[in-house]
């Protein structure tokens, strides 16, 4: 009878969790042939609920033996490489609450993909043990970019903020004319810096809380003029020509104007900014039988293979010490990523370092009567 009071605990439990994560539910999977009667196997509504939580649960009589493991434990458990780890931790969070002490562990297994799993063991009150393993895996990658993104974004607003201090200290009592107009230039670079950090803050915030788009048919080819248009006076600064290319007449997609002119013009100006003197970069467009592209190609200094994963992140940067010259806040790509997942888009990067990078973002071409 405990273990049916336990079972039914946890559905109620199940119940919760399933609205809390609003994920879709696993497909009902038979149960193991010997069932004890302690849990009711003709209670088959009981059972189908367990095998249906996206949370794995395993039940342990007093002397040890395994009675229950709903699907998802037993998938969990399955995972390649992960089965004989996951094992050894519930196993050994038994053993103790066999002696009556609750327990729990965190499991980070290093994939591919990185998955974290949460395990915890609750002793029953008249002997055995309730184990249950959650794949915390989206959470965790959360609490990650929110610890992240404080850190980063405190010392981008601080860094700014401690050059102006100082910058206006030195000014104090300086009687030099041309010292002070150096100073209060430098002054106003960093205001300036700090202004398109939280400019680009504002943004990021707006595109991901999923803002109310203004969406009407538009055409790629006039997006990459206006981004490169916009491009075009840092690109004259640094000697970089900016060429377009449009290789179809299919490139009209249903979106909002200004957030796809701000995914590309991060992207052109990114391009121009890591691309040395005399370098070129070619914007083109293109289309197949559903989709329309726009890609933005450089032959700059590259990406490292080992941050390819991680450039879309808030505030990451390859190559910190040249992004501080170029006066970038590490936001661009983050807001390329959002844009793009707004309009249902892909966006896809090829770089090997010292050869350049080529950046193509995909949408769904709409049809536009002639």
């Amino acid at each position: 009878m405990t273990y049916f009071l336990a079972l039914l605990a946890i559905v109620g439990w199940g119940a919760a969790y399933f609205a809390w994560t609003r994920r879709e539910q696993y497909v009902i999977a038979p149960m193991q042939d010997e069932v004890p009667v302690d849990i009711a196997p003709d209670n088959s509504a009981t059972l189908d609920v367990l095998n249906s939580l996206r949370l794995g649960v395993v039940i342990v009589a007093a002397n040890g033996e395994e009675i229950f493991r709903n699907v998802a434990a037993t998938e969990v458990t399955g995972m390649r490489h992960a089965d004989v780890l996951v094992d050894e931790v519930v196993e050994r969070l038994i053993r103790a609450a066999s002696v009556g002490n609750a327990g729990s562990e965190q499991i980070e297994l290093a994939g591919p993909p990185q998955r974290v799993l949460d395990v915890r063991v609750t002793p029953l009150a008249e002997g055995g043990s309730i184990a249950t393993i959650d794949d915390i895996t989206e959470r965790w990658k959360l609490d990650q970019i929110r610890t992240d993104f404080v850190a980063n974004v405190s010392h981008e607003l601080k860094t700014p903020v401690g050059a102006i201090s100082v910058l206006a200290e030195t000014i104090e009592g300086e009687t030099e004319d041309e010292l002070v107009l150096r100073l209060v230039r430098r002054m106003i670079m960093e205001s300036q810096r700090m202004g398109r950090t939280i400019d680009d803050l504002l943004e990021l915030s707006r595109i991901e809380m999923g803002g109310e788009m203004l969406l009407a048919p538009i055409d790629l080819n006039d997006v990459a003029q206006e981004a490169i248009e916009r491009a075009q006076p840092i690109a004259s600064r640094q000697g970089v020509s900016i060429h377009f290319e449009s290789k179809t007449d299919q490139r009209t997609i249903n979106g909002d104007y200004f957030q796809l002119v701000s995914a590309v013009s991060n992207l052109v100006d990114n391009a121009v900014k890591y691309s040395n003197a005399g370098g070129e970069v070619l914007v083109t467009t293109s289309s197949n039988n559903d989709d329309v592209e726009i890609s933005v190609q450089d032959k700059g200094i590259g990406i490292p293979m080992a941050s390819l994963e991680r450039i879309f992140e808030r505030f990451y940067r390859v190559d910190r010490a040249r992004s501080r010259g170029t006066g970038g806040t590490g936001l661009g790509l983050a807001i390329v990523r959002h844009v793009v997942t707004n309009h249902g888009g892909e966006v896809n990067v090829r770089s090997r370092e010292g050869e350049g990078s080529t950046f193509l973002l995909r949408f769904p071409r709409i049809s536009v009567p002639k």
